[in-house]
């Protein structure tokens, strides 16, 4: 279905994931209604097919070589990346709070001893030490007595603070890779949206925590609420919607009736619905889309050509011969055409959602995913803000 794209690496998480998502955009149609689901074959009889009408939804992740990974994780296989990140080891701050944490961090060598060298039991590990005993504490009864609620509260703490100075310092950029090439990817799926009059109504986009927090970096939304230098919360979500005030039933032809407003939410429940924040430091919760093009493009990795030469990456498909051509892509002007170097949908299964122009309407939706790197996030609680002299936010 041409209507929409869902895009992701092959990575177990993701494709459950992406399964379980579309689960919900496409139930058994018996669910929906009982005739949708009834079969009439050449005898005559009717029929419903398994599990009610149960819609089985094609799936294809991108292999981890492919150019296409850099949209939904930039960060990875980035030199450049690397070693900025590992630079805020050096921060006072780190240095600091690595030691003044050790002896909270000595009390849970003895349960992870099966899991985790007693020498990694320490603030250089936080998310992984957190991530460990939030899930065991959730999923393991026999376990849940080993971690205090005050303790997961404390560990989240600092698993916020190392995330967050890995991800984002306004001094130094490339810690923000990840955050930079998902800007490109958004902008080149609205662009999709726009440019084909709003064939593409739904694009679905599935990464990390740590792009996440690149991302809320970049985009200044630490201004509009401090909790964002926080971790987010397991299959947490961010959308953009592309959408505009005119009564019409048709798209507009100019991009100047389009906004792009985004929406937040931290983890699963149900109960918590998807909130609209500002971007870029600015007071109204929606922007002009051409104001988002030019505010988000500035922030963005453009081209394969681009990640490739800000990574200072000459392997895979940044090897040689490519990387020229890519490379030379990325210093022309800034094209967000699918077709070049973008998110095809040639390898990604695809989706479709249907939606109706009208007062206010929404023309398309793009949604970003979380999930775990290594392991997973954090609770569904609120996201826990930190205060760091070596993580500079934007004004």
């Amino acid at each position: 279905n041409a209507n929409g794209a869902f895009k992701l690496t092959d990575n177990k998480i993701l494709l459950q994931t992406a399964t379980n998502f579309l689960q919900g955009v496409y139930p058994p149609l018996g669910a929906l209604d009982h005739d949708l689901a009834v079969e009439t074959v050449t005898d005559g009889s009717d029929t419903i097919p398994p599990f009610n009408g149960y819609q089985f939804i094609p799936i294809h992740g991108q292999p981890n070589e492919a150019p296409d990974t850099i949209w939904l994780k930039g960060d990875d296989g980035c030199p450049a990346y690397t070693r900025a990140s590992n630079f805020y080891q050096f921060s006072v701050e780190y240095i600091s709070t690595l030691d003044s944490s050790r002896k909270f961090y000595s009390q849970f060598t003895e349960p992870l001893n099966n899991v985790m060298p007693a020498e990694n039991v320490t603030y250089a590990h936080a998310y992984d030490v957190f991530d460990l005993l939030n899930v065991g504490s959730i999923h393991n009864e026999s376990f849940a007595s080993t971690v205090t609620t005050p303790q997961l509260s404390q560990l989240r703490y600092y698993a916020d603070s190392l995330e967050w100075g890995r991800n984002y310092n306004l001094t130094q950029p490339a810690r923000s890779v990840g955050g930079m090439a998902l800007a490109g990817g958004i902008l080149r799926q609205l662009n999709q949206t726009v440019s084909t009059q709003g064939n593409l109504k739904l694009s679905l986009m599935a990464g990390s925590y740590d792009t996440f927090l690149a991302f809320f970096g970049l985009t200044n939304l630490t201004a509009a609420n401090a909790d964002f230098m926080g971790l987010p919360g397991y299959a947490s979500s961010m959308a953009f919607e592309l959408f505009t005030d005119g009564n019409t039933t048709t798209f507009p032809h100019d991009t100047t009736d389009l906004r792009v407003r985004f929406l937040f939410r931290n983890g699963t429940d149900v109960s918590i619905p998807l909130i609209a924040f500002p971007l870029f430091n600015r007071a109204e919760d929606s922007i002009s889309y051409d104001d988002f093009v030019d505010e988000l493009g500035s922030r963005a990795i453009n081209s394969v050509g681009e990640w490739c030469s800000t990574c200072q990456s000459s392997s895979g498909f940044c090897s040689q011969d490519e990387y020229a051509s890519l490379s030379a892509d990325s210093s022309s002007s800034v094209n967000y055409d699918d077709s070049s170097s973008g998110l095809t949908a040639v390898h990604a299964g695809v989706i479709g959602a249907m939606t109706t122009l009208g007062v206010l309407a929404i023309i398309a939706v793009a949604v970003f995913f979380c999930h775990r790197t290594s392991a997973a996030s954090s609770s569904s609680e609120k996201i826990s803000s930190v205060s760091e002299t070596d993580s500079g936010t934007s004004a």
